[in-house]
C-alpha cells in the first residue's frame, strides 16, 4: 500500500487521522518513533524483549489516548511521557518492593573520573538491565529521566528517604557490575 502524503502535510494532519484511528497514520507513528521510544524502554527493562513489550503496550496507550493529546504539545514529548508512564505503571504491577534499610547500603566507593567513558553505550545499558527492577527504576528515573526523588516516590509510591536509598544502592550495584566488566577484559 502506497501511501502519498501533500506537500502542505502537517503532524497537526497526522494525529488527527491517528484520532479518527486510520492505519496508515498508526503505522507512520510507530515507523517514525520506534528507535526513540524502545530506547526509553530500554533503560526500564531487564532484556530486549522485555523492552519489545512495554514498547508495544505502550503504543497501545499512546492510539487508545490520541484524543488526549493536546494542541500545542510536541508530539516526541508527548510520546516519550506516555512511554516513561506506561514503564512506571509496568513497574508497580510486577514489582515486589523489597527495600533494605538504609543502614545496609554499602559506603559507595566511586570509579575513577574517566571509568564511564571505558564503557560503550551498549554496555552501560547492559549493565543498568542487570540492575533489580526496583533499582533500575529507581536509577533510570532519577539520573535519565530526571525526575525528583519526591516525583519517584509519588509515582512508586515509596518514601523520598526509599528513593534516596534505592538509587544509593543502584548506583554501587552498577558500579559493581561495571567494575567486574573490566576487570574481565
Amino acid at each position: 500500500m502506497d501511501i502519498s502524503f501533500p506537500l502542505d502535510y502537517q503532524e497537526k494532519d497526522l494525529i488527527s487521522a491517528c484520532i479518527r484511528q486510520e492505519e496508515w497514520a498508526i503505522r507512520k507513528i510507530y515507523e517514525d518513533y520506534y528507535r526513540l521510544m524502545m530506547s526509553i524502554c530500554l533503560r526500564f527493562a531487564s532484556s530486549e524483549n522485555d523492552a519489545r513489550d512495554l514498547l508495544h503496550d505502550g503504543f497501545i496507550k499512546v492510539i487508545n489516548n490520541f484524543t488526549k493529546f493536546q494542541a500545542g504539545t510536541s508530539l516526541p514529548s508527548w510520546l516519550h511521557r506516555v512511554m516513561v508512564n506506561n514503564c512506571i505503571d509496568h513497574y508497580r504491577k510486577m514489582a515486589r518492593r523489597k527495600t533494605e534499610d538504609i543502614e545496609q547500603v554499602y559506603t559507595n566507593q566511586s570509579l575513577d573520573a574517566d571509568a564511564v567513558s571505558r564503557y560503550s553505550e551498549k554496555e552501560i545499558l547492559n549493565s543498568i538491565q542487570l540492575l533489580s527492577p526496583t533499582y533500575r527504576t529507581v536509577f533510570v528515573l532519577y539520573a535519565i529521566e530526571g525526575f525528583s526523588h519526591k516525583e519517584i516516590g509519588e509515582q512508586l509510591g515509596i518514601t523520598e528517604s526509599t528513593s534516596r536509598s534505592n538509587l544509593v544502592k543502584a548506583r554501587y550495584k552498577l558500579q559493581e557490575i561495571l567494575r567486574s566488566n573490566y576487570e574481565s577484559k
